[in-house]
């Protein structure tokens, strides 16, 4: 049934509810035969028209468009606001069961903006915890409606980075691409910036370097010119990216030190921890000597992340990154128990961190002499990396994994290890 014949309908069954007639309802300001034809649905009501039928039949405006009553719709936006209040607090599997049971609510069915942001919610619930595939699976359903501008563009800036985030690069590239190189795409705002950054960072990582350099070129003009803060954040921090792979560390700490100051004064709580997680790393890798001052940092940044909507794999993530700055400090210990925990937030085999963290692990065991250990922890950096395809950051870690090898005395392992990283290079 069309929208106009499913508002018909409605007014049809609430004039008899009402024991009205056609002409009694109509009387005086509308003809009955104008009434006749809205309720078969040959004819779509003006907005006014609408509201003065509302009136009349002492309902609900709210139920003649959607089916809903008011008190209803109350509810339904009172539930949602629940469900998005959790995943802002950094409570996402709270978040996910209440985005679930509202999507269950058959009142949903037809209110296509509210449903579309319940389903978006949940989806954003779902890779908070972790669960890529099936926030994929509702990205990509919710993908191929009819959705405003401003939604599509979200829904492909996440899709973009789930993808990414998996080490599904090709379908990340082709959904950022795919809605940037849209003929009907709308002038540069500060949603496409993110997305655009979104993007970038997956050619950094399946190692297209040279278009990297080119797009974040391009990014810094656009949020220079738009002058807004999210824009400006995004581009300088995607610029810090790919001058820290370049090789110009100063640069990369320089673009993402005006980054952190803009997000700090304007963004959100769960962007901010990010941001901080990924200057504290670019500060470990540029200035070694500073590794204290940044694992005390981290170790803050860990609250932090626990407070906020951050997901399974960034929380891993600050966790690995704050037992490599242990493991600098000469706190062995510490460095493992951080370590496990990261490995044991990121999905079995399904992130290059979980290799990141085992090869971390076989180098702190292999500087206090635990040598079995250390092996059997190499041995678990190739079981992680051998079902990933090939990036940039696979082949790194295969080269590091080689290095940690020959340190160990396994020279055929080491062998082994680089021969991968050139094949995930393409070489």
């Amino acid at each position: 049934m069309t929208t106009s014949d499913l508002v018909g309908l409605r007014i049809k069954t609430v004039r008899r509810q009402r024991g009205l007639s056609q002409a009694q309802l109509a009387h005086p300001e509308l003809s009955d035969s104008y009434v006749s034809l809205i309720e078969s649905g040959k004819r779509t009501p003006t907005p006014a028209v609408l509201e003065l039928l509302a009136q009349k039949l002492d309902c609900s405006l709210s139920y003649l468009l959607n089916g809903v009553t008011a008190e209803q719709m109350e509810d339904i936006e009172l539930a949602l606001g629940y469900a998005r209040l959790a995943l802002e607090n950094g409570e996402v599997n709270e978040a996910r069961t209440r985005f679930a049971e509202l999507l269950a609510n058959n009142n949903l069915t037809g209110l296509t903006t509210l449903r579309q942001d319940t389903e978006f919610g949940l989806a954003l619930a779902n890779e908070a915890c972790g669960d890529l595939d099936e926030a994929i699976s509702i990205l990509l359903r919710l993908r191929d409606e009819e959705l405003s501008p401003e939604r599509r563009i979200e829904v492909a800036m996440v899709l973009c980075r789930a993808y990414r985030d998996s080490e599904r690069l090709t379908e990340a590239v082709e959904v950022g691409e795919r809605m940037l190189g849209s003929g009907a795409r709308m002038p540069w705002n500060d949603q496409l910036v993110e997305l655009a950054g979104t993007l970038l960072s997956a050619y950094m990582q399946r190692g297209d370097l040279l278009r990297a350099r080119q797009f974040a070129a391009e990014l810094l003009n656009a949020a220079d010119a738009l002058g807004t803060p999210r824009s400006i954040m995004a581009a300088n921090w995607i610029a810090s990216n790919v001058a820290y792979i370049a090789g110009h560390n100063e640069e990369a700490l320089s673009f993402a030190e005006r980054a952190m100051a803009v997000q700090l004064e304007n963004g959100h709580p769960r962007s901010v921890a990010k941001t901080r997680l990924a200057l504290l790393q670019q500060r470990l890798k540029a200035r070694p000597a500073e590794a204290v001052p940044v694992r005390d940092a981290l170790r803050a940044a860990v609250a932090e992340f626990e407070q906020t909507s951050t997901s399974t794999i960034d929380r891993g993530r600050v966790h690995v990154e704050l037992a490599c700055a242990e493991y600098m400090a000469g706190d062995f210990d510490k460095a493992v128990e951080h370590a496990m925990i990261g490995k044991n937030l990121v999905p079995e085999f399904g992130h290059v961190l979980g290799a990141e963290a085992n090869l971390l692990l076989a180098r702190i065991y292999g500087t206090v002499g635990r040598s079995a250990e250390a092996g059997m922890h190499v041995a678990s950096v190739r079981d992680w990396l051998t079902p990933l395809p090939d990036s940039r950051r696979s082949a790194a870690t295969w080269y590091a994994t080689a290095e940690t090898s020959e340190q160990l005395g396994d020279s055929d392992g080491a062998v082994e290890a680089y021969q991968r990283a050139l094949a995930c290079a393409g070489l």
